[in-house]
């Protein structure tokens, strides 16, 4: 149920998401993690999207063609720079790559101004 050009989408209390998730209709993404897609504009276009991490799930590593904007709602993840608690806000420029993992499970919202182009496979370390 992602937003269309005709239509308005708004989510309400995003920091009690972790409340609220199964009213999402949430797909899976990658191993552990599961994608509720709010837009997006072609396959080379913007997109944004709720990505929920289970505990131990990771999104394997990527390499950002354009600005990707990640903010933690809840939990917290990790990847090879640091750690993202409840609240941060990660802005990873374009060029720049890294894998990430959530050892407790999170919810954060990602805004990519362009796709990112996947290095490894889900199954793959890193």
């Amino acid at each position: 149920m992602a937003i269309d050009s005709n239509r308005v989408l708004k989510l309400k209390d995003l920091f009690q998401v972790s409340g609220w998730q199964q009213k999402l209709p949430w797909q899976p993404f990658q191993p552990g993690v599961d994608i509720y897609r709010l837009y997006e504009n072609g396959p080379e276009g913007p997109n944004a999207a709720l990505l929920r991490f289970q505990p131990g799930g990771r999104v394997p590593l990527h390499e950002h063609t354009g600005y990707e904007h990640i903010f933690v709602l809840s939990g917290s993840q990790v990847d090879e720079n640091s750690e993202a608690t409840t609240g941060s806000l990660i802005i990873n420029p374009p060029g720049t790559s890294h894998s990430i993992l959530s050892e407790n499970g999170c919810i954060v919202l990602a805004i990519y101004e362009k796709p990112v182009k996947f290095l490894k496979g889900p199954n793959e370390p890193g």
